[in-house]
């Protein structure tokens, strides 16, 4: 590549064709924004080009950028191995971090599997993140994290694995007067205050995107939470109703009172993938990462008999 007379801006140019921003390449590689901007401005004396271009208030990539992206993502990983001197690994002595994006739920769900992946290579590190407030944002997203485990219809486009299933079911106090023999009814379910998990103004859940098709404004409710771990809890010697996944109830609802009734506007699943971008295939480590955690989570019947 043009700048292989200089390895040190390597990193500086693939934070900043992933990130397509300054300032968030500098956090990435721990550069101030000076020594960033110093770093685009020899990047772009290297490649003749502008690289970045401002459009309204966000850069673009130019069409070389664009072209450089997938083999900068190809390379760096490469110069990587061989300049460690890497011919193979040891999982016991790996140091890594890995960064996965998803929420409590999937979190509950995966932890099982994720500490297995982790007491087979004790010196890795897992940092878990909330999924992004705006789905558009996903495919950046998909690129500066290692991992995203959602579903799918959120403009996420790359590598997948199966993660599990589950099905979406409704929390309610037993004592509420709305249930009928264990049940609720959709003109009862209509009628109660709800309490809501919310992901960002524009992220919605497959049973959200139900309710719209149905018609059921659920866009002010009583309660809101930024995930479904709390909702059992908070709908708990109320007349408050939550839809949560199925697993939530299981597990949250002995201990908070409430129970999981079947969801009145029809079934509704929740088929979470594991999402990774291409540019990772040729990362051993992650490779290996990879295949573990996908392993563990075949081998977990729990995660596949809803």
């Amino acid at each position: 590549m043009a700048v292989g007379h200089d390895l040190n801006l390597l990193l500086p140019l693939r934070a900043l064709l992933e990130e397509a921003n300054v300032t968030r390449a500098g956090q990435r590689v721990q550069m101030g924004q000076s020594s960033m901007s110093t770093a685009l401005a020899r990047l772009r004396t290297v490649f003749h080009d502008e690289l970045l271009v401002r459009v309204g208030r966000e850069y673009e990539l130019t069409p070389l950028a664009r072209l450089l992206l997938p083999q900068v993502q190809e390379t760096v990983p490469l110069i990587e191995r061989v300049l460690a001197g890497e011919t193979g690994f040891d999982p016991s002595s790996l140091r890594r971090d890995f960064t996965l994006m998803m929420t409590d739920y999937g979190t509950m769900r995966l932890r099982g599997a994720i500490a297995a992946v982790l007491e087979r290579a004790p010196y890795l590190r897992v940092d878990v993140v909330p999924l992004p407030e705006r789905p558009m944002e996903s495919a950046r997203d998909l690129i500066t994290h290692d991992f995203v485990v959602t579903v799918p219809g959120i403009g996420i486009e790359g590598r997948r694995a199966d993660v599990l299933r589950d099905e979406y079911v409704c929390v309610i106090d037993p004592r509420n007067p709305a249930l009928v023999d264990g049940r609720l009814s959709l003109e009862a379910f209509v009628s109660l205050p709800q309490a809501v998990a919310q992901f960002g103004r524009l992220h919605f859940t497959p049973a959200d995107r139900r309710l719209r098709e149905l018609g059921i404004d659920r866009r002010a409710p009583r309660v809101t939470a930024e995930s479904f771990l709390p909702l059992p809890s908070i709908v708990a010697g109320t007349d408050l109703v939550a839809v949560v996944p199925g697993a939530v109830a299981e597990v949250l609802g002995p201990s908070d009172g409430v129970i999981g009734v079947p969801a009145p506007f029809g079934s509704v699943g929740i088929d979470l993938k594991l999402w990774w971008h291409e540019s990772h295939d040729g990362d051993p480590v992650h490779v290996w990462f990879r295949q573990q955690l996908i392993q563990e989570i075949s081998d977990d019947e729990s995660l596949r008999t809803r």
